[in-house]
């Protein structure tokens, strides 16, 4: 058995990570991306199975991953142009009154160049006929240092919302809160890269 030194095992970075230090960045929603206060990097499990014996049932790991979805949280604008932005990417995909919203949306809306979903050999391996611009962003979060510089960035495939809160207005507030809302998407996989 190899044995290592005490100081061997120290860390050599010291510093905390701080929950205020992170720029999000989302390529469909520009305005959503400018007035996001809060962003999580989602937890992942991973399943197992259990072994059965006339003892003990013995756990074995799994090799699935289930991924969390991903929470934003943004200030919304007094016109509602990132709040309307969100909410008509959501309608576009499920197209409430007509197939023509979707139609619509893809044609004019779209922030995204011409791509295609479902093109990595690793994942899916999934080859749409149509493009899948507005169907799906790629968004990211870059982790910042304690001077603002770039440390790490997650990266985010084919993400799209799946739900979106809502706007509480009321008479009865003393103090002025600027109104916040969460939005929760789903998407392929993530990555964790260090700069």
């Amino acid at each position: 058995m190899a044995t290592t030194k005490a100081l061997d095992r120290q860390p050599t970075k010291l510093d905390y990570a701080s929950p205020t230090q992170f720029k999000f960045g989302i390529n469909q929603l520009p305005k959503v991306e400018f007035f996001t206060v809060n962003a999580n990097i989602p937890g992942i499990t991973l399943g197992d199975t259990v072994f059965p014996t006339p003892y003990k049932d013995i756990p074995i790991m799994g090799d699935k991953l289930t991924y969390e979805s991903l929470s934003i949280t943004f200030i919304v604008d007094e016109y509602l142009e990132n709040y309307t932005s969100l909410h008509e990417w959501m309608t576009a995909i499920g197209f409430p009154k007509d197939r023509k919203q979707f139609k619509d949306f893809r044609a004019n809306t779209s922030n995204l160049a011409q791509t295609t979903q479902g093109t990595s050999q690793d994942i899916g391996d999934v080859q749409p006929s149509t493009p899948a611009n507005a169907l799906f962003s790629d968004a990211y979060i870059m982790i910042l240092s304690n001077k603002n510089n770039p440390i790490i960035e997650v990266i985010f495939q084919d993400i799209y919302p799946t739900s979106l809160g809502a706007l509480e207005y009321t008479q009865t507030a003393t103090d002025v809160e600027y109104m916040t809302v969460t939005a929760d998407f789903s998407y392929k996989i993530y990555e964790i890269n260090t700069l």
